[in-house]
């Protein structure tokens, strides 16, 4: 068991980091956005699915069930709602530019 809660901490620390290296590198809110919430729902899913295995099967286990549909069903909520926010007030998503798109040798539409 203890194994098997070392993996899963093990996966929720690397989509951790990858949602964080996601934020510094995208470009616009949105793309870090998409990367921040997707990143962070499977880390702490992740996560509590270690701590599950620690626990054993008991009254934790079953918080730490609700807590986990809880944040599954709020995390993209709150992201769609910061997306539109930030549609409203005028930010547009990041666009390659048509030279730079040539240059990397893109397609010509």
């Amino acid at each position: 068991m203890t194994i098997a809660a070392a993996i899963f901490f093990g996966l929720g620390i690397i989509f951790n980091l990858m949602g964080n290296i996601g934020v510094l590198v995208f470009p616009d809110v949105y793309t870090r956005l998409q990367a921040s919430s997707t990143c962070a729902t499977t880390s702490v899913l992740s996560f509590f699915i270690g701590c599950m295995f620690i626990a054993g099967w008991g009254p934790m286990t079953g918080r730490l069930i609700v807590i986990t549909i809880f944040f599954f069903v709020t995390n993209p909520i709150s992201a769609h709602i910061i997306a539109r926010f930030a549609w409203q007030n005028g930010i547009v998503p990041w666009r390659q530019s048509y030279t730079k798109r040539r240059e990397l040798g893109g397609d010509d539409d």
